[in-house]
């Protein structure tokens, strides 16, 4: 089973720009689904972007615009680039394999990792 852990997070002021990154101890190439999902303090774990193994991608609509989420299958690494950061992104971010159902939601496929802590602040 491959393992993801996630990397990049920061405090970073309002309007700032992060990328995270997502290195799998393996192939993603056979993959159906890699995304990123975030959990702020108090709130549930949320999806924020996802990608294909083909390569389509889908944002929550509280993203789209700002974030870009990538992979490179030579690099076994999905990034998840955040331009235009708000406060509201504050939160710990993770990524996971998944299948994704006809009904548009997803099966993860492995632990949750320890994530990586997103500040944004002044």
């Amino acid at each position: 089973q491959v393992q993801l852990v996630e990397s990049g997070g920061a405090l970073v002021q309002p309007g700032g720009s992060l990328r995270l990154s997502c290195a799998a101890s393996g192939s993603i190439f056979s993959i159906n689904y890699i995304t990123w999902c975030r959990q702020a303090p108090g709130k549930q774990r949320e999806l924020v972007a996802s990608i294909a193994r083909i390569g389509g991608t889908n944002y929550a609509d509280s993203v789209k615009g700002r974030f870009t989420i990538s992979r490179d299958n030579a690099k076994n690494t999905v990034y998840l680039q955040m331009d235009s950061l708000k406060s509201e992104d504050t939160a710990v971010y993770y990524c996971n394999a998944a299948n994704r159902y006809s009904s548009g939601n997803y099966s993860y496929l492995t632990p949750w990792g320890q994530g990586t802590q997103v500040t944004v602040s002044s």
